[in-house]
């Protein structure tokens, strides 16, 4: 069994995005932008957004966070993207989810301008991703492949199955693995055999938020496994959505919960934001 060292793997990354900001701040005097909207006190949210604040720091981004509160409107936060989508210094914008449930959240992803949507949920660009076309893409997915990619694991005719069918996770990983030429299973809530899917994949890539949902007796021996999920226990523990130490002496290879999926999300966030200031027109 060998750990998949994504927190490693996004400081290579990180690393790498550093020495090309510099230079696109030598050469075209463009200092990559992200903007982020955070509304609500969601201690989670809250935790998150400090986190890619730190990120866009450390890399050299200049970076902006809009808080607002739980009472803001609708329209409030269309006229703050619109500002945004107009603002040339800034090449990203994200806007960091769950909304409140007053706010259509659909409607404010469609706001945002398809060339600065560098958490790839857009419509344009899940399109684009569909139909095998540049564009960005969703981060948590874009840093699983990235994993892949960097362990030598060969996709094209595996087996695999994604547990969840999120926009966010699944949906987007779906067509990636699709486009590498893996075959894919998707299963969600409503799958009435979810072991039954799982047993026969090579590789099980599961984002569900349920603690432990992935048993030892619905991987096969030698499976890749990658999880995920990331949920804090009543007792302040972190697990992911698998049952690591029983599941983990069967795999060639897994995720860790944390240090695994957690930090390649942040790391894509940073690669796209800075795929779009080497797009920005000047």
């Amino acid at each position: 069994m060998q750990l998949i060292d994504g927190k490693s793997l996004a400081n290579k990354i990180q690393t790498d995005i550093a020495t090309k900001v510099s230079k696109l701040k030598d050469e075209k005097n463009i200092t990559p932008g992200l903007a982020v909207l955070l509304i609500g006190d969601d201690p989670a949210s809250q935790a998150y957004v400090k986190m890619k604040a730190k990120a866009c720091k450390e890399v050299g981004f200049y970076s902006i966070v809009h808080e607002m509160p739980t009472t803001i409107t609708q329209d409030e936060i269309i006229s703050t993207i619109e500002m945004m989508n107009a603002n040339p210094r800034i090449d990203g914008i994200l806007v960091q989810l769950p909304l409140p449930s007053h706010i259509d959240t659909d409607k404010i992803i469609e706001i945002i301008e398809p060339k600065k949507d560098v958490d790839g949920f857009h419509p344009y660009n899940v399109g684009r991703l569909v139909a095998g076309l540049d564009s960005f893409v969703a981060c948590t997915p874009l840093g699983v492949m990235k994993m892949f990619e960097e362990y030598n694991i060969d996709l094209k005719g595996k087996d695999v199955c994604v547990v969840g069918a999120s926009n966010i996770v699944g949906k987007p990983m779906a067509s990636l693995l699709l486009n590498a030429n893996a075959t894919v299973t998707i299963t969600h809530i409503h799958t009435k055999d979810l072991a039954f899917h799982t047993k026969k994949a090579d590789i099980v890539i599961v984002g569900t938020g349920v603690p432990k949902l992935i048993k030892k007796d619905m991987i096969k021996e030698g499976a890749i496994v990658v999880d995920i999920g990331i949920i804090k226990l009543p007792d302040g523990t972190i697990t992911g959505d698998v049952d690591f130490p029983a599941v983990s002496p069967l795999c060639s290879y897994i995720t860790p919960v944390p240090g695994g999926v957690g930090p390649m999300t942040i790391a894509m966030l940073l690669s796209n934001t800075l795929k779009s200031a080497q797009k920005r027109e000047i």
